[in-house]
């Protein structure tokens, strides 16, 4: 059996100067704003987050990650995809793909270590992990630099 989730995520850029780092899939990307949310916002993740939500139909970004970062103080965005990941059960994932829009930063030479890092967090080999980043052509909020948007579709097979 084969299930797919999809999930989506945005996140506008911190409005004044912060020392917040901008974080993609687990990955520090430097010289650019930090994104703009409670826990770290690491937008990727939380797409990623979203999708395999999709799948066990067990919602993580809401309630749950509020908890855990408002209450108990956890801005890592890694936790809420592992504690996603414990949704599961008798699935696994077997590949995810990952759309980027945003005009900045400009992501290319970050592809190969965010695809390391997602590879790892999902325990899935890297050429199950597809990465693309678009600018949008200007066309929203995300295309015109104001922030990030990502959509991520998992795949989830029975074990």
């Amino acid at each position: 059996m084969v299930k797919i989730g999809i999930g989506q995520d945005s996140h506008k850029f911190e409005s004044t100067p912060s020392k917040k780092p901008l974080l993609l899939g687990g990955i520090v990307i430097p010289g650019a704003p930090g994104l703009s949310g409670n826990s770290d916002a690491d937008v990727v993740l939380h797409a990623l987050t979203n999708a395999i939500s999709g799948v066990s139909c067990v919602n993580i970004l809401g309630k749950i990650s509020d908890t855990l970062c408002l209450v108990d103080g956890i801005a890592d965005s890694s936790v809420y995809l592992k504690k996603a990941l414990e949704t599961l059960k008798d699935f696994q994932i077997s590949h995810i793909s990952v759309s980027i829009e945003c005009k900045k930063p400009k992501l290319e030479k970050f592809i190969e270590d965010i695809r390391t890092s997602l590879s790892k967090l999902l325990s899935v080999g890297p050429s199950d992990v597809g990465i693309t980043a678009t600018s949008g052509e200007g066309l929203t909020a995300y295309g015109r630099g104001e922030g990030i948007q990502v959509f991520a579709i998992v795949t989830a097979l029975k074990k």
